[in-house]
């Protein structure tokens, strides 16, 4: 497919303006299906206009979804910005503050706390195919043949 320069209308100052060829095959290898509404000039004012503060979704008029939910810690109603999974704790917003404190605090004092000794994942292996009746082949060393 061939593209040629063409000349459109801007659609905020009326203005013309060139779709070249090079933006023709972006918007082709893009997939996009309308031409361009708006000259440089107009384009980049909007959207200087949409990043200003207090101009972000709630102020095109665009609500974020709100639910209404229960505390998983204290019981109190509250409203969180996402829709919960099934299964999993949601906290009101003190009890998720007083959460993140204390496991902050859990992270600064781990340098005086003797780490908890886990068991290696060859273990939880060994452990779990015992108990499926699995058999574990032993780990072979990298470049060795088999």
């Amino acid at each position: 497919m061939e593209f040629v320069d063409r000349l459109l209308t801007c659609a905020d100052c009326g203005g013309e303006f060139i779709f070249t060829a090079g933006e023709q095959l972006f918007f082709f290898d893009k997939q996009f299906k309308n031409d361009p509404k708006r000259c440089k000039p107009c384009k980049s004012k909007r959207a200087g206009a949409s990043a200003r503060p207090g101009a972000g979704p709630a102020a095109a008029g665009i609500s974020r979804t709100e639910t209404r939910t229960e505390c998983s810690e204290c019981g109190v109603e509250t409203t969180v910005p996402f829709k919960p999974t099934q299964g999993r704790p949601v906290l009101c917003r003190q009890c998720f503050q007083i959460k993140q404190r204390a496991h902050g605090a859990e992270v600064n004092d781990t340098a005086l706390v003797k780490p908890v000794e886990r068991p290696s994942m060859m273990a939880d292996a060994n452990q779990h195919a015992a108990a499926t009746g699995v058999e574990i082949a032993a780990p072979v060393a990298p470049g060795t043949r088999v």
